[in-house]
């Protein structure tokens, strides 16, 4: 089984940026992509962006891509999210998961094991 701690929200000013980070336990042969996703009150859960740890590979969603960066520490096996030029639309709880098998998917339904989640909040 895979373990996932988030950590690294805050408030903060829109504009400003913040990077939160995830570490990672367990069997690493257990899963192939992790990832990060967000869900604000009242809306689903939204994903953002993915790593493909044994390539390197990431993909974002529309809505972060340019503003957002996936990273993976291999000595630490803690996955990072960078968070540049923050807005208020970006204020969620903030949650790292990890998939055991492909297809790639940002539909969070199909992801396997998730942490409990850190919370971002931007004001304007």
């Amino acid at each position: 089984q895979v373990q996932l701690v988030e950590s690294g929200g805050g408030s903060v000013q829109a504009g400003e940026s913040l990077r939160l980070s995830c570490e990672v336990s367990g069997d690493t042969n257990t899963y192939t992509f992790v990832g990060w996703f967000r869900q604000a009150p009242g809306k689903e859960r939204e994903g953002l962006a993915t790593l493909y740890p044994a390539g390197g590979s990431t993909s974002y969603a529309a809505a972060v891509k340019g503003r957002f960066a996936i990273s993976l520490d291999r000595a630490k096996n803690t996955v990072h999210l960078q968070m540049n030029t923050l807005k208020p639309e970006d204020t969620a709880m903030y949650y790292c998961a990890a998939k055991s098998l492909g297809p790639l998917t940002l539909i969070a339904a199909r992801w396997d094991y998730w942490g409990q989640g850190t919370q971002v909040t931007v004001s304007s």
